[in-house]
């Protein structure tokens, strides 16, 4: 049996040279990595407490939305600012080069309910810790963040710093 390490794909020198992209295409592509993805991230979910899944867009979704179907739990999706239809709450967030905005459905979090974000990797962290502080504002609680991948390069675990950060596979660099 493969580990799911050898389901990603690394292409080097890309969006530009010296990055080496960690590509879940490669994962979600097979159907043995993809039931081994979600099995991986399972193994962690077993061992926390929660109410609901968010996925962040595009790939948390890939992720999330099959972990709440084998949960039996609500899919909350976060989104690009401007896609979601009803009333929404935003927050901005630092890009590398500039900022962007993501958003929720001001009614996607009950008080209280705890909260488990899926993506499928975290880099500096910034998508992460503006999701937080949507679920926060409508009175969540954030029972851990899980991610496929991690680039412990970039140093985004540092961003949620107090929260449960998990991950299935690390890799050292960016």
């Amino acid at each position: 049996m493969k580990k799911i390490e050898e389901y990603v794909r690394a292409i080097p020198d890309f969006p530009e040279k010296g990055i080496i992209f960690r590509d879940v295409t490669s994962v979600i592509g097979d159907k043995d990595g993809f039931k081994l993805a979600i099995d991986e991230y399972s193994k962690i979910l077993d061992n926390m407490e929660f109410d609901v899944i968010a996925g962040l867009e595009a790939r948390g979704f890939i992720f999330g939305a099959p972990l709440a179907y084998n949960y039996n739990k609500p899919f909350v999706p976060v989104r690009k600012k401007g896609k979601l239809p009803c009333e929404t709450i935003t927050e901005k967030y630092d890009l590398e080069y500039g900022s962007a905005e993501i958003e929720m459905h001001v009614d996607a979090i009950k008080p209280g309910q705890k909260v488990v974000i899926i993506d499928d990797l975290i880099a500096t962290g910034g998508t992460i810790e503006a999701s937080i502080k949507l679920i926060e504002r409508l009175g969540g609680e954030v029972a851990g963040c899980v991610f496929l991948i991690e680039l412990e390069g970039l140093n985004g675990r540092a961003k949620l710093d107090g929260y449960r950060v998990e991950s299935v596979i690390s890799y050292e660099g960016a």
